[in-house]
């Protein structure tokens, strides 16, 4: 069985077992000082009565003075006739003789009540065929003399106690529904303490959830002096901290933004004329000395180089500032593959595996970025050959693109996709800008696909997958 967690019910169950406690703890106490108190009167009671009857007897017992008889049956039975009462039963001896008046005997009485009643008068509560009694037994002693005389005439009398069990158990039950009450009148004001002392707590859960969800100016009105208020006023201190904070870093991030956006425009200009000159010091450059051949090779290489990172840089601005579209039309995929890998000179080294009559809803601008980022990344990272798989689906369309070099470190695996992001260990120094991948998964993204990368024996695989339309 699952036990609740919940802060309300625990506060409730607690509360309602101390109740539950405390009047179980009150009825005990409270049943036995009645039960105390009906036993004492009841032992009064038979004592008194006993007491007082063997006080009148008058007939000679004990030592027989001179003109004396011994007791006979019929003062026996007199004396007993006094004692006996409803429900009792009263047995007496003297010597050999004995009496009993009741469905009780002598044998019911207990030895150690028998030896006792020589001294005076004594009392034991005994249970006798599954009936509770209370024996009150006494000897009879000779007041005419100057000194008080044991007569050996021994009286005892049982007294049913079933008045006083009844009432017990009246008692009993009255004071278990009294407790139930209780108890009831606990769990209520329980659930109503609870529902007043959480209510600030859901609210404070409340506008934690809404600050966790953006809504950044959510407050809390502060009730009261006590802690659950210091605690309201603490989380609203908080909430406008952290509103100012995080507006702060907004206007940071949008500055950046704004920086690599307007900085990747204004080198676009440059970088126009260095890539005409660049051509033209490539046509010279086989007439050059090799150091100065070498040199131009070099910085052709360095051109274009930034020329990809700054294009890379637009691209992120633009899905940095919410601008980046989805123009999506029927493509025939084998043919945009073929065009991608065309364009850059790729279809010797690169084995393709895609059914020339498949078709795919995508932006083939975006599809295209896709896969040469992929294949790119396999033939400057990985190792030939390299395969790209492309199979329909009954919800989309999967790509997968796989190399057969060293493979990527499997605690890089998590942080390929991040931007400038590069893995070093293992490889030869990169010349892209470590922003391939990170493009390549916003466009999956864009599509509302995914993309994923696991190790291969040998090599890596990306694996994309983009929804039909």
């Amino acid at each position: 069985m699952r036990l609740p967690t919940g802060l309300r019910a625990r506060l409730v169950i607690t509360f309602t077992l101390v109740a539950a406690a405390a009047s179980v703890m009150v009825a005990t106490i409270g049943y036995e000082l009645a039960k105390a108190a009906l036993v004492d009167r009841a032992e009064d009671s038979a004592i008194d009565l006993v007491t007082r009857e063997l006080r009148q007897v008058t007939f000679p017992v004990g030592t027989l003075r001179q003109g004396e008889a011994p007791p006979e049956t019929r003062d026996l039975q007199a004396l007993a006739a006094a004692l006996n009462g409803p429900g009792r039963s009263v047995v007496l001896e003297y010597g050999h003789l004995s009496y009993s008046d009741g469905p009780l005997t002598l044998d019911e009485v207990p030895s150690e009540l028998h030896g006792r009643a020589r001294g005076g008068v004594v009392k034991q509560r005994r249970v006798i065929r599954d009936q509770l009694y209370l024996i009150v037994g006494s000897e009879v002693y000779r007041k005419d003399g100057p000194i008080p005389e044991a007569s050996g005439l021994r009286a005892f009398v049982f007294f049913p106690l079933r008045a006083e069990e009844k009432q017990l158990t009246t008692l009993k039950g009255s004071l278990m529904q009294g407790g139930a009450v209780i108890v009831l009148i606990a769990l209520g004001v329980a659930l109503v303490s609870a529902r007043s002392v959480l209510l600030p707590v859901r609210r404070l859960s409340a506008a934690a959830q809404a600050l966790g969800e953006g809504r950044l100016d959510t407050r809390l009105p502060v009730h009261g002096q006590d802690e659950l208020a210091a605690l309201t006023a603490h989380f609203n201190d908080a909430a406008a901290a952290l509103e100012l904070s995080v507006a702060e870093l907004r206007a940071l991030e949008a500055m950046s933004r704004r920086f690599v956006a307007d900085v990747s425009h204004e080198l676009r200009t440059p970088l126009t004329a260095m890539t005409a000159v660049a051509d033209m010091l490539m046509e010279e450059a086989e007439r050059l000395p090799d150091a100065p051949a070498e040199a131009v090779r070099l910085v052709l290489s360095e051109i274009d180089r930034l020329r990809h990172l700054v294009e890379h840089l637009i691209e992120v601005s633009r899905f940095d500032a919410g601008t980046a579209t989805l123009n999506v039309e029927s493509v025939n995929v084998y043919d945009a593959v073929q065009d991608s890998l065309e364009t850059r000179g790729w279809t010797d080294t690169v084995e393709v595996n895609v059914v020339k009559g498949l078709a795919a809803t995508v932006d083939p601008r975006r599809f295209d970025v896709i896969v040469a980022n992929l294949v790119g990344n396999a033939l400057k990272h990985g190792g030939l050959p390299v395969q790209v798989s492309i199979r329909g689906t009954e919800n989309g369309l999967e790509v997968k693109v796989r190399d057969h070099g060293p493979g990527i470190p499997e605690e890089a695996l998590p942080y390929v996709f991040d931007r400038f992001f590069k893995v070093g260990a293992g490889r030869s120094r990169s010349h892209g800008s470590g922003l391939g991948l990170a493009i390549t998964r916003a466009n999956v993204h864009l599509h509302g696909g995914t993309v994923s990368v696991r190790r291969q024996r040998p090599g890596t695989l990306f694996t994309v997958w983009l929804p039909g339309r």
